[in-house]
């Protein structure tokens, strides 16, 4: 992780606790009624590791219609999060009083394509920790074209950086490292994460986190995670960053303990690949919303596995040591960012040309902008490749394209759930680890 910077704040509490050796577990957790919101905040922070807070928001904030937002606070009707501009800064505030700390940031996360008044509103609440980015929430999330999305974004970006002039402790996660969750080559996520950290930079932040999600490959996905920080620490020299993964971010399995088995394995890949934050889903996540408590129960459980695999020795930099060559994962993110910045010396024209030329392709998304000329496979091996490249400048797949039909798709959207429920039935050790070169932990 690169530092500049010892000022307290979101970016600086991670670095503190991974110079200790330890994994920060943050959880995707909001409730419209605000003393709800404050109970799990609290219970999070009393929870045993090191944790730290989200405020998740409601689904009428991140498309900014936050007249409906109020009519539902008017009428105590429940939203799926925190509608922090219906609320305003004074009740936000009142909320937060006492509870966000050197040792406990909070994090506002939203998945708005136009965060503007959102970002206004978190500063003027004296809340600096958010996410997202001008690709991520724009294309999986919503129908607004990237044209009004880039200058949105920067524009949002522009406010916390006038913040952070003022001495406020800003910090910025990409969520480019996530897309659409699933079935997305490593390589591109890492691109797009990347690519929107330059985007941060380029508009006056300085404390940043890289997002990467968990895919169909355990090997692969340490790959991923070690050309990410090679690439950051190329690209993003002068800012303090730090890796953030996501547990699986597609469909999960089907069964608690198969649930489970994928959890801890996104805490082995944060620990063994030297990430130092991870969020945290539970073993509930294809069955419900979980409650407070057994949010707290999975944060508690990820944190004490972290400790473990970490006194055992598993990562000491062996993953590090595999892929200091050039991997796949790392030539074709460089491919990609390099031929990113080289259409146009500005990143918002740059970021639009890529995606109207086709140099970034996400596949299987459908906003308007995306040309979705590009597709996926998952080999025998649980990994994921390129299947087409359409106009990317990458090289072309070993896979012959007409192996995709819409029976493939289906299995290959089911891949993961189906690999750790079916391992469990028929009583095998969980295949997360297979190929990985270790043995596998017992849980704590």
């Amino acid at each position: 992780m690169n530092t500049v910077s010892d000022a307290p704040g979101f970016g600086q509490y991670v670095r503190r606790q991974a110079a200790s050796g330890r994994l920060v577990v943050q959880p995707r957790m909001g409730f419209s009624a605000a003393d709800r919101m404050r109970e799990g905040l609290l219970a999070v922070k009393r929870a045993a590791g090191s944790t730290a807070g989200t405020i998740t928001l409601d689904s009428y904030t991140r498309i900014n219609r936050h007249l409906s937002a109020q009519r539902h606070l008017d009428e105590e009707l429940t939203l799926n999060g925190f509608p922090i501009v219906a609320y305003g800064p004074d009740a936000t505030r009142e909320m937060l009083a006492g509870i966000e700390e050197a040792n406990f940031p909070i994090q506002v996360r939203h998945g708005s394509a136009d965060p503007r008044e959102i970002f206004a509103s978190m500063v003027q609440a004296g809340l600096y920790a958010t996410e997202g980015g001008p690709i991520s929430y724009c294309l999986p999330y919503s129908r607004m074209p990237l044209t009004e999305a880039v200058p949105a974004w920067r524009e949002s970006t522009e406010i916390l950086a006038a913040a952070e002039a003022d001495g406020r402790p800003v910090h910025m996660e990409t969520f480019g490292g996530c897309l659409l969750g699933q079935l997305c080559p490593p390589s591109l996520l890492v691109a797009v994460s990347l690519l929107e950290g330059v985007f941060f930079r380029t508009h006056g932040l300085r404390s940043l986190s890289l997002s990467y999600a968990q895919q169909t490959s355990p090997i692969q996905d340490r790959e991923a995670v070690a050309a990410l920080r090679r690439l950051a620490g190329e690209f993003l020299p002068d800012v303090d960053w730090h890796v953030v993964i996501y547990t699986y971010m597609g469909l999960f399995p089907n069964t608690v303990e198969g649930a489970q088995a994928l959890l801890d394995e996104s805490v082995r890949l944060a620990t063994e690949s030297e990430a130092e934050r991870l969020i945290v889903k539970t073993a509930l996540e294809a069955f419900r919303i979980p409650t407070i408590e057994e949010n707290v129960e999975a944060l508690e459980r990820s944190s004490a596995l972290a400790l473990s695999v970490r006194r055992m020795s598993i990562a000491d930099g062996l993953f590090f040591d595999m892929y200091e060559t050039d991997s796949e994962t790392y030539a074709e993110a460089r491919a990609l960012i390099e031929a990113v910045l080289e259409l146009d010396p500005d990143i918002d024209t740059a970021l639009l040309t890529a995606f109207e030329r086709g140099i970034l392709d996400i596949p299987f998304c459908l906003h308007p902008d995306n040309r979705n000329e590009t597709r996926s496979v998952i080999d025998s091996d649980g990994q994921l490749h390129w299947l087409d490249t359409g106009q990317m400048p990458l090289p072309k797949p070993h896979h012959a394209a007409d192996l995709l039909t819409s029976e493939g798709l289906l299995k290959s959207l089911n891949y993961t759930a189906s690999r750790y429920d079916n391992a469990l039935d028929r009583g095998q050790a969980v295949p997360a680890l297979a190929g990985s070169g270790q043995p596998p932990m017992e849980n704590t």
